[in-house]
């Protein structure tokens, strides 16, 4: 439950800082939102403020939508005078309503489609952004009180430093490894093996190296408290150079910067994460077009869940640094140009003008249905994966 809990106000906080990228850039250039919205309906409250009176206005319940369904002619029958802001009963994402987004009301000014090509685009990529600089800002902040990172950095860093001692953490474990099946997870500390105690991640991969056929007693701390776990090296993925355990390790500590360096280290972090996530994409895409498979798992909403939990279990630094690396991760996924994202909206509006029209509504509409029920299948089998991962 308290996995459930975090996760849920992770995700409302990547949404809303999307969402408002949106609205706030919308609002900036005089377009009309009819409501922003945090979780989908139906309604649990809202409220709205009468531009004439001032005053504001409470809405209990799901009562009417902030606009009719129908539309007359060339004009929508609005409920309300006022932007609504809702939440709503279900709390997996969030949306705006922004007038005119699907292609309507081009010949008035406070619609979207009435904007230059560059305002939409600055609307439609706004979401992103923001979703870059919270990550940043994260980042930034977990560099003041400290976070998660590789010891070796005091090396070369003259502004880092070091919070406690230096420990030899599992970064990752690959599926179906003896490191796997031992139940290694991420964030886990390696104290020892077979007794003798592990001081950096070189020593281990050192240690395993020169016991290739060993049965290997690893002990290890997770949460603050240690366990035994027996782990043999076997030939993994092909490889048959040498056996390994299947987990990849760092010299981690707590490293913290003085306050004006930490707000920029977090930049530089989310940039090189950035990198890393587009990179990441690009392997999985170009894998997937030739045949080959999946490159690396990928998680949906249950293994992103597992993850979130896992990392506030480890502690709020590691809570910061996962929050921040989903943050890139929607990002970068939302900024791909496929129909239903915000890159395929805005490869629409590139397209239009490059032929100089507007792009037929009808088949702007059912590439992006096309392309929302495609997400939808792929998030169906990634979370299947997931839970017969995590159960």
């Amino acid at each position: 439950m308290m996995t459930f809990i975090i996760f849920i106000l992770v995700l409302s906080l990547l949404v809303f800082v999307h969402e408002a990228g949106h609205f706030l850039a919308a609002r900036a250039f005089g377009i009309k939102v009819y409501e922003f919205a945090i979780g989908f309906p139906p309604r649990a409250f809202g409220w709205y403020r009468d531009p004439k009176t001032g005053k504001r206005h409470w809405l209990i319940g799901a009562g009417k939508d902030s606009i009719k369904d129908t539309v007359v002619g060339e004009q929508t029958q609005e409920e309300y005078p006022g932007c609504v802001y809702s939440f709503n009963w279900i709390p997996l994402g969030g949306f705006v309503r922004i007038k005119g987004e699907t292609g309507q009301f081009r010949d008035e000014p406070d619609s979207f489609g009435s904007k230059p090509a560059w305002q939409r685009i600055v609307v439609l990529a706004a979401g992103v952004v923001m979703n870059f600089v919270l990550a940043a800002l994260l980042l930034g902040f977990g560099f003041m009180i400290g976070l998660p990172s590789d010891a070796s950095i005091i090396e070369t860093d003259k502004h880092a430093r070091l919070i406690g001692e230096p420990q030899v953490v599992v970064q990752q474990v690959e599926a179906d490894s003896p490191a796997g099946m031992a139940t290694l997870k991420l964030g886990d500390v390696i104290v020892s093996v077979n007794g003798e105690v592990m001081t950096s991640a070189d020593g281990v991969v050192s240690y395993i190296e020169a016991n290739q056929d060993a049965d290997l007693t690893f002990t290890v701390v997770r949460g603050g408290e240690p366990f035994d776990t027996v782990i043999t090296p076997a030939y993994i993925g092909g490889m048959e150079d040498k056996k390994r355990a299947g987990f990849a390790l760092v010299d981690a500590a707590m490293v913290q910067y003085p306050v004006h360096i930490a707000l920029y280290k977090g930049f530089v972090a989310a940039t090189n994460g950035t990198i890393m996530i587009v990179l990441g994409f690009y392997v999985l895409i170009t894998q997937l077009i030739l045949g080959n498979g999946l490159a690396f798992d990928v998680a949906g909403p249950v293994g992103i869940a597992s993850i979130v939990g896992d990392s506030a279990r480890l502690g709020f630094a590691y809570l910061i640094n996962v929050t921040a690396m989903i943050s890139l991760s929607l990002a970068v996924m939302n900024i791909l140009p496929i129909p239903a994202l915000d890159g395929g909206r805005i490869l629409f509006v590139i397209i239009e003008k490059i032929i100089r029209r507007p792009v037929p509504m009808k088949y702007e509409q059912l590439a992006h249905t096309a392309g929302f029920a495609l997400l939808m299948l792929l998030i169906i089998v990634v979370t299947w994966r997931d839970i017969i991962r995590v159960f």
